[in-house]
């Protein structure tokens, strides 16, 4: 199971400001995120598994062009989050 209801309600709260704000490019970024730290921790013990590998790949592809996107559109925020979240770019 990748990110629970709880977690992602708290990370929605937390980068969105309201619960029901989960289109905002930074909470999308941010459940990304979540998700791509998930499937790390899993490779760590099934390194073999290569059809969640590629999922992974598909998953930092798309954080990257959302994170083009609001690096384009507001960078202040860009360097915000990417400052919270601790990736590195």
């Amino acid at each position: 199971m990748s990110v629970t209801k709880e977690v992602k309600a708290q990370v929605v709260s937390q980068f969105g400001g309201a619960e029901t704000n989960t289109g905002d490019t930074k909470v999308q970024i941010a459940l990304l995120t979540k998700r791509i730290e998930h499937l790390t921790g899993h490779f760590k013990t099934h390194s073999k598994d290569h059809s969640s590998r590629r999922g992974l790949l598909k998953l930092v592809g798309r954080r990257r062009r959302l994170l083009r996107y609001l690096q384009n559109n507001d960078l202040d925020g860009y360097r915000e989050l990417i400052a919270q979240l601790g990736i590195r770019k």
